[in-house]
């Protein structure tokens, strides 16, 4: 039961690892620092862990997808990310895409009748 439940594990995190991209640069439309975007992802039913989320924003920023500032007016200074135009045009393409995906799966699990 225990090599089951790994195995159930590691396949749910491998399906959302998929999807972690498309919903951060959901979310980034506008500046947002990770903390935040870590509560708003939760709220929506998309857990992310901050050892996650952090390596994804400096990836994403690398690829040109995201930029970022810094703000330290506050209490503690905080790096807030935003979508280039490039991360724009990326996340439509990719909302294109999930969107067809998400049709054709759902078409597919219809027919299973479970």
């Amino acid at each position: 039961m225990g090599e089951e439940k790994n195995l159930q594990e590691g396949l749910l995190q491998e399906l959302r690892r998929g999807t972690l991209v498309l919903s951060v640069l959901s979310q980034i439309r506008e500046e947002r620092y990770g903390y935040s975007l870590i509560q708003t992802l939760e709220e929506k039913g998309v857990p992310i862990d901050p050892n996650t989320l952090y390596p994804l924003l400096r990836r994403l920023e690398k690829q040109g997808l995201l930029e970022s500032c810094w703000e330290t007016g506050g209490a503690r200074p905080r790096k807030y990310y935003r979508r280039t135009a490039y991360g724009d045009e990326v996340y439509k393409q990719l909302k294109k895409q999930w969107e067809e995906l998400a049709q054709g799966m759902e078409r597919l699990l219809r027919e299973d009748g479970e």
